[in-house]
């Protein structure tokens, strides 16, 4: 790509940045709200109306491979070392653009549908409760209890037996370690056999499935039809792979980013104690998750690709150039958000980028949302004097900036 914007470098694998990037993002909005990045070789935008404009922008998508061949955007040629890699990603949701995406979506919603969600609400609380007997008085909050809730529920969800169910944690972050911009044998390694044992689980689930329906998702995706339209079995396990990896991602990172941020701004955790006491406190609950997803974003930086010959912020980018979309920065814009450096609860609306914008707006927020909502009340309604254990230590994330998630939070009860 040739850029006549001003450049700028983001440190995505700084530790440093990746603990806390508010102080540089405010820096890039301020001064180079459109920059390009050499080493990245992306287009950065950073303010909320141009991320925005771009999700919208029909111009930009996921993808550009339906439309044109790798030598035609001047990519290099596929790596095959990540082959089924990128089969399992050229075949979801995700990466799809009109017209498969229409048609995977409209399939999908058929199956994934909102009353199926809202449904796992009582098996949720009985999840919640049980975790929660477990913990000791000091625990780490992701492993002991950030991360179990939503493997479990998207396990349930699609039916993968409970046998089976350790090893999807780890897989996941196997495949999402992908879509750091920077990826080395190793990391490719460790993807293609996540691919490939995950989708062998899931073939023979999807065999036992059509010889003996059962009451779960799989099922569903397996029966879905619209217009004579069915999903191949290929969609079928890929989007179910997408779904687990989707599911807990944001959930995982973005409760354990929200309790961090409401223990250390203890007011706030203090008023979510109070309003936990009463049994209709959901809404509330549902209202302050989309602030803390919005405060501390899980998932900061998202990118989109140039279908066509686009001007973006004086520059002229072509089909294939790559523009990076700075989520946590358009959610701390003050041009959008008033207060947007304070964690407000009570905040409504709150258009946050977290989930996306467009027709690539993210299929498992309602479920996101719900699991969040339930267990941030039940840790604050079970255990309301949890703290920091130690609470002047920088928090140590893991990975880079793309997939930004504690590694561990320790707190103690009591």
């Amino acid at each position: 790509m040739k850029s006549t914007l001003p450049e700028i470098a983001l440190p995505l694998h700084d530790a440093a940045f990746v603990a806390d990037p508010y102080p540089l993002l405010a820096r890039l909005r301020q001064q180079t709200p459109i920059g390009y990045d050499p080493a990245l070789n992306r287009v950065v935008l950073s303010r909320y109306a141009d991320i925005a404009g771009v999700l919208r922008d029909k111009r930009f998508g996921r993808s550009a491979l339906h439309r044109y061949s790798r030598d035609e955007l001047g990519w290099p040629p596929a790596d095959p070392r990540q082959a089924n890699f990128d089969s399992f990603n050229d075949n979801h949701l995700l990466d799809s653009e009109p017209p498969k995406h229409t048609r995977l979506r409209g399939l999908l919603q058929l199956a994934f549908t909102p009353r199926r969600v809202e449904g796992l609400q009582g098996r949720i609380e009985d999840i919640l409760a049980r975790q929660i007997e477990h913990l000791g008085r000091e625990f780490d909050l992701v492993a002991e209890y950030a991360e179990p809730l939503p493997v479990t529920v998207i396990a349930e969800l699609l039916g993968v037996p409970e046998e089976a169910r350790p090893l999807l944690r780890p897989w996941s972050a196997a495949i999402v370690r992908m879509y750091e911009p920077e990826k080395t044998p190793e990391i490719q390694a460790e993807a293609e056999r996540a691919v490939l044992d995950f989708s062998e689980l899931l073939r023979e689930l999807v065999a036992q499935r059509r010889v003996k329906p059962q009451d779960d998702l799989l099922t569903a995706l397996v029966e879905v039809e619209q217009g004579g339209d069915k999903l191949t079995e290929k969609e079928l396990i890929d989007t179910a792979i997408l779904l687990l990896n989707a599911g807990h991602e944001a959930s995982v990172n973005g409760l354990a980013a929200g309790v961090l941020a409401l223990l250390r701004e203890r007011q706030h955790w203090e008023t979510l104690v109070r309003a936990a006491q009463s049994e209709d406190s959901l809404p509330y609950f549902r209202r302050a998750v989309e602030e803390l997803l919005r405060y501390d974003t899980p998932l900061p930086m998202f990118e989109r690709i140039a279908l066509e010959r686009v001007e973006l912020g004086g520059a002229v980018l072509q089909a294939g150039d790559k523009v990076a979309l700075l989520y946590a920065s358009g959610n701390r814009d003050p041009e959008k958000f008033e207060r947007a450096d304070q964690i407000v609860l009570e905040r409504d609306p709150n258009p946050h980028l977290t989930f996306g914008l467009g027709i690539h707006y993210c299929l498992g927020a309602p479920l996101a949302r719900l699991e969040l909502a339930q267990s941030l009340r039940a840790l604050c309604r079970t255990l309301p004097d949890l703290h920091l254990a130690q609470p002047e230590q920088t928090p140590h994330y893991t990975g880079g900036f793309v997939i930004r998630g504690l590694g561990k939070l320790e707190v103690v009860s009591g």
